[in-house]
């Protein structure tokens, strides 16, 4: 595993989001590398059906695929854009859970944007990211 570059800021100033599974602010030196939305699907594209939480671990396995397709990982993670179908206290719990377990304390910034439905039917989350690749070591 790389070392996590990202520099993370809370400012004193606003609330702890760590609780709501993001951070304020996220930076890290590199390029960045933007992962297009990811969702509980298989081979085909086809979402996979299932519950919410189901739907979400499979979603950020998803993510997690896409990254290591490019070569990095959660911890190149700065920024997450989740969508959430009818969204409610129980669904931002469990989404709660599934970023700690994948990025600890050092969680992204994140917007979570409530929406009425997502591109096919039977999604009900779905999650980008902004990764950044470290630069290469000078002489490299």
């Amino acid at each position: 595993m790389t070392p996590d570059r990202r520099t993370i800021t809370n400012p004193a100033t606003l609330h702890d989001p760590t609780p709501f599974g993001y951070s304020h602010a996220c930076s890290a030196p590199g390029q960045p590398v933007f992962i297009a939305g990811q969702y509980a699907s298989d081979a085909t594209g086809a979402p996979v059906p299932g519950d919410f939480a189901a739907q979400v671990d499979l979603a950020f396995d998803r993510l997690g695929q896409a990254l290591d397709g490019v070569g990095l990982g959660f911890e190149h993670v700065v920024r997450l854009g989740s969508y959430v179908v009818d969204h409610d206290a129980g669904k931002l719990e469990i989404l709660g859970k599934a970023l700690h377990a994948r990025f600890g304390d050092r969680l992204p910034a994140q917007t979570l944007s409530g929406v009425a439905r997502l591109a096919l039917p039977g999604m009900l989350f779905e999650v980008d990211a902004i990764a950044v690749r470290p630069p290469h070591p000078a002489g490299a």
